[in-house]
């Protein structure tokens, strides 16, 4: 980093944390230059770049003021002991999800990004060029574990956070979502009894469901994760057969446990030779100035099988993802033989082409920054609009936050109301088996804020204080 980037991080840090509260006066720039001994100009460029990160901004003649992020509590984790259960999760998820499909509906129940945030147009000549010059070798040579370049590229990121996985270990799918659904296929059988979040993802409920196998949701905290004193009391009680958890930048609270907890879970499971499939869709957006590692960077006897996609941080509609599977990689590659054979091949060759560019950091820089601008645009419009005793997660990545209400709240009428005036929420009991949450719901940042986010957030307002 540039000494200025490294001043912006620090500072950014002590926001994103609550050290540096809400409201505050950064220190004067000639403070600043005597603390870190840095130039007047290094100090401006810091706070230039904090201000269009959207974490401060300048008054004249007042100096620079944090923006409202840390305006709001976040909620706790359910201390009520979890027990088995059958999953009857889709048709709600479908009914909910229908909405977000139509265009003039505004997406903040959306679970993905706006594509408007991607390189599109360059990958779109990596895609031609793929298809005009693509050999027709690839198609046989693409078949799993998938295309060699790409796979190879993936190693590539892999060994820049210090965690070496060989190309030949990794395996191509169609999305994350097929990775992870691979996974749980590959090391469980109907009846099973699978560990989730809680509130968590519904794809894991819905491919619960599918398969006919049992959840035990393990409660959540927005502080810090997992609470793996009362997780390892419920691995012992019960006969988990495998776990499915999102350890960075959880959907939909976006907490993330800490490197500490991970490395222990991975002991505490691996020690039960149970397996973790690690969803690590959203690792690359971090706010930060490191990336998390995932739990899998602990795993040294390969029971950890993971996860990660291109869709959220790259290409959109590609359908890219892998899976790094440890020592279940012959199980996965022959059920992706089974079921669709190969993913596209002219989209692996297309992310492989644009990877070698060496494009791809800068992009996700850019992506970084304005994730986290809109991140507290929308806190500080949840702050002007909404209850002031509403309690909402701070992530310190991603693209979600996760509001609590006061007992006794309906989302899911919310989102009725809502979606008659234009816009989606994500209501809370579509990330539970027992459809709890119902005081909850999620919202995402990560759409290209405007005007229009400006007015539902508004809108959303009002009809909250109505109910």
């Amino acid at each position: 980093m540039k000494r200025y980037e490294a001043l912006a991080e620090l500072i950014a840090a002590d926001i994103r944390t609550g050290t540096i509260p809400a409201g505050s006066k950064l220190p004067s720039v000639r403070k600043l230059r005597a603390q870190h001994q840095v130039s007047a100009s290094t100090v401006f460029e810091a706070y230039h770049r904090l201000e269009d990160r959207g974490l401060v901004r300048a008054r004249e003649r007042s100096g620079y003021f944090v923006l409202g992020i840390n305006q709001h509590a976040m909620p706790q984790a359910s201390s009520a002991a979890p027990q088995p259960a059958q999953v009857d999760i889709s048709q709600l998820v479908f009914a909910i999800l229908g909405a977000v499909q139509d265009r003039n509906i505004l997406p903040l129940g959306s679970a993905f990004p706006s594509p408007k945030h991607f390189p599109l147009p360059r990958l779109a000549k990596s895609l031609a060029s793929s298809a005009r010059f693509i050999d027709p070798w690839e198609t046989v040579a693409s078949l799993p574990p998938g295309h060699l370049a790409l796979r190879q590229q993936i190693a590539l990121r892999y060994l820049g956070l210090g965690m070496p996985q060989a190309p030949e270990n990794i395996i191509i799918t169609n999305g994350a979502l097929e990775a992870l659904n691979l996974c749980l296929a590959a090391v469980a059988q109907p009846g099973d009894l699978i560990t989730i979040e809680s509130p968590g993802f519904y794809a894991p409920l819905q491919a619960i469901e599918r398969l006919k196998m049992r959840a035990l949701e393990i409660p959540v905290s927005a502080q810090d994760g997992l609470d793996l004193d009362a997780f390892e009391s419920l691995l012992d009680q019960h006969p988990v057969k495998a776990c499915w958890l999102m350890t960075s930048f959880q959907n939909p609270m976006g907490v993330s446990m800490s490197e500490q907890k991970k490395q222990r879970l991975v002991q505490m499971l691996s020690a039960r030779q149970i397996p973790l499939i690690e969803d690590d869709v959203y690792g690359e957006l971090y706010f930060g100035a490191r990336q998390p590692l995932p739990a899998k960077a602990f795993d040294t006897d390969g029971w950890v099988m993971h996860c990660s996609s291109f869709s959220k941080c790259l290409a959109p509609g590609y359908r890219i993802g892998w899976v790094s599977p440890g020592r279940f990689a012959r199980q996965v590659e022959q059920l992706k033989l089974m079921t669709t054979l190969s993913a596209s091949v002219p989209a692996q060759v297309a992310i492989a082409d644009y990877l070698q560019t060496g494009a791809f950091d800068k992009h996700l820089r850019k992506l970084r920054h304005t994730l986290e601008s809109q991140l507290t645009l929308m806190l500080d419009a949840i702050r002007r609009h909404f209850p002031p005793d509403v309690r909402v997660s701070r992530p310190q990545g991603g693209y979600f936050v996760w509001l609590e209400f006061a007992a006794g709240f309906d989302t899911l009428r919310l989102h009725r109301q809502a979606a008659e005036q234009g816009i989606s929420i994500a209501p809370g009991p579509i990330f539970s088996a027992c459809r709890q949450f119902q005081n909850c719901m999620r919202l995402n940042f990560g759409g290209q804020w405007n005007d229009d986010f400006e007015v539902a957030m508004k809108r959303l307002g009002r009809l909250i204080a109505e109910q």
